[in-house]
């Protein structure tokens, strides 16, 4: 193999391995909490940096991590109907994960520390809590993931922590209103992983991964996508109804979008659900983005 095909192949086996397109998971819990502090009075950009660069690190790290798991657990081989994966596909090795993931989190817990000294130790347990996690989601013999709890975490560190700890930033406190936005962006982080795990039902049940999808099957696991996009499209009315004004209602322009994720969900199976996988990925983005929008009008 020539230097350049090497070279080559190593830079597909990163790139999949990090999963790019995951990545709105750890931007739009920052840019909504950052957004809400905004519209709630104050707002510390320098903190809002550095909290993004350490939130997509934590996610870059987790998605290493359950790669890596997932081949030891075989839970990637050759009959998996996602993306191809780079430890299966021989494009980077064990040794080299495991380097990048110790490189990873160590990075996000350096620049961490600069957060906890300029607002306290909330912030360094909260920072903690997603390494730990990070790891836990796939590592480890009673893996979140392999036991149905990866949706909990999923809501709880891209939803709740990462939102309203970015909020605890900016004003040293938590808020109800934290809350609800992290509500509306945990629950469509909650659909990625929901849209994985219908795909991966009968690959999952060979190996012994008992996602939620696996535990309850295919109609649960639609109708729970279902239920949490309603739930999603809920907090822009609760936002007005807590005194924010008609801006949030800026995140309703998603719509169409959503229910184009919809209707691949209700009707497809196996490998055509990959494209409701990515879409629904854009779908937290843009939602994001528009309601961080609404938020920030409606300081005025």
């Amino acid at each position: 193999m020539s230097t350049q095909t090497q070279s080559s192949s190593t830079l597909e086996g990163w790139l999949l391995v990090t999963k790019p397109r995951t990545l709105t998971a750890a931007v739009v819990p920052v840019m909504l909490g950052s957004a809400l502090a905004y519209a709630d009075g104050t707002v510390d950009w320098l903190s809002t940096t550095i909290a993004l660069i350490c939130s997509l690190l934590i996610q870059i790290a987790t998605n290493i991590i359950n790669d890596l798991y997932d081949f030891r657990k075989g839970a990637d081989n050759e009959k998996r109907l996602g993306a191809k994966k780079a430890l299966t596909a021989g494009l980077l090795t064990e040794k080299q994960l495991v380097r990048a993931i110790v490189i990873v989190m160590l990075t996000a817990l350096l620049l961490g520390l600069i957060l906890v000294w300029r607002t306290g130790w909330v912030i360094l347990a909260i920072g903690l809590a997603s390494l730990f996690f990070a790891w836990a989601y796939t590592g480890g013999k009673y893996s979140l993931a392999y036991l149905g709890l990866g949706d909990v975490f999923v809501f709880l560190f891209f939803g709740l922590a990462a939102v309203c700890g970015t909020y605890y930033l900016h004003h040293q406190a938590f808020s109800l209103s934290s809350v609800v936005v992290a509500t509306g962006a945990g629950v469509i982080a909650m659909n990625i992983l929901g849209v994985n795990n219908l795909r991966d039902i009968p690959t999952d049940r060979e190996v012994g991964k008992r996602t939620l999808a696996v535990r309850f099957g295919e109609g649960f696991a639609r109708q729970m996508y279902y239920w949490l996009m309603f739930v999603s499209y809920t907090v822009p009315f609760v936002l007005a109804l807590m005194g924010y004004g008609y801006a949030p209602l800026l995140a309703l322009l998603s719509l169409p979008f959503a229910f184009k994720q919809w209707r691949i969900v209700a009707i497809e199976r196996g490998k055509a659900l990959n494209p409701a996988l990515g879409g629904t990925a854009k779908l937290l983005f843009i939602y994001g983005v528009l309601l961080s929008a609404g938020l920030i009008l409606s300081r005025f």
